[in-house]
């Protein structure tokens, strides 16, 4: 992650405290993209109250008002969405957090007492097996490339993993002699997830196909088509988009995969703990969102099943 292409076009105060807050981030072993959304959300600030602000914040963040905040956020929401505004909000609440306790260059964060956005409640619909099967179709063959996407589809249709999950798998993470693998997710938290026939195969044949390429020698799983470079989580999801747009699928995107994983699991009555662990959720909270846009077609299901009522 460049720093300082990032921070560019912000005032020296705030490129320094920038490239400071992200050595912190760095010393608590916060991964890139964690770290890439917190100072994005403090770099955006920095640019909306250098062109709206009329004080010392235009060169000073520990000069920014609760006011500052407070206009940045319904900007957030206009131009983006209530939920970017959310996502926004919760990293500022960190940096103005350590820019309080660990700098001291604040007596009080501005965020404090800012209500954070309420985002409407948004129900990811699940893919369905025909589509995924038409995506992998859409990458038939035995080229690098194809190979590649086919394992990569499949990973996420297979194990519900996150984007970054998949994104930064290592060589080193797959275990063949158990068909499993370690996905690294949120919070540094680590677990082992099994890979099924179809998913084992595709990855083992992308791999014979890594050997012979130009960046075979890097410890990242996932390689770009050319100049021996890994493919990172961002470029996964523009691929994943314009595969979708070859195989005329709309809205492919990883977290559609993650949702149909949970909506399989429940609908074959699966344990919600176990399916906590497999997906590396600490709430149950997000057991029961993951999969909510298909709960009505479960519960009938359900309800057919049970025959209530259809036996006197």
């Amino acid at each position: 992650m460049d720093i300082e292409r990032l921070s560019a076009g912000l005032s020296e105060s705030w490129r320094c405290l920038v490239r400071d807050w992200d050595r912190c981030l760095r010393a608590t072993g916060r991964p890139e993209t964690t770290r890439y959304n917190y100072l994005l959300a403090v770099v955006q600030l920095g640019r909306y109250v250098g062109a709206n602000g009329d004080g010392d914040s235009v060169d000073d963040p520990s000069a920014v008002s609760r006011a500052d905040v407070e206009s940045f956020q319904a900007w957030m929401i206009e131009t983006r969405s209530a939920s970017t505004a959310l996502n926004k909000h919760k990293c500022l609440q960190q940096f103005f957090q350590w820019l309080a306790e660990d700098e001291q260059a604040v007596d009080r964060s501005p965020v404090d007492g800012v209500r954070p956005p309420q985002p409407p409640t948004k129900l990811i619909p699940v893919i369905s097996s025909d589509d995924t099967t038409r995506l992998l179709e859409s990458c038939k063959g035995s080229g690098f490339i194809s190979l590649r996407d086919q394992a990569m589809i499949r990973l996420y249709c297979n194990t519900g993993a996150r984007l970054s999950e998949v994104a930064n798998l290592r060589v080193d993470d797959i275990d063949w002699s158990t068909d499993s693998l370690i996905y690294h997710g949120k919070g540094g938290k680590t677990r082992r997830v099994r890979m099924g026939p179809k998913t084992a195969r595709a990855v083992s044949r992308y791999l014979r196909a890594r050997v012979r390429h130009a960046g075979s020698e890097l410890p990242e799983l996932w390689l770009s088509e050319r100049g021996g470079a890994p493919l990172r989580a961002n470029g996964i999801k523009l691929r994943l988009r314009r595969l979708g747009e070859r195989a005329g699928v709309a809205r492919v995107h990883a977290h559609r995969w993650r949702h149909n994983y949970a909506h399989e699991w429940k609908r074959s009555g699966g344990d919600t703990g176990d399916l906590m662990l497999l997906l590396g959720w600490s709430s149950d909270a997000m057991a029961r969102h993951y999969g909510a846009s298909a709960a009505a077609e479960r519960a009938q299901e359900t309800q057919s099943r049970m025959r209530i009522g259809d036996d006197v």
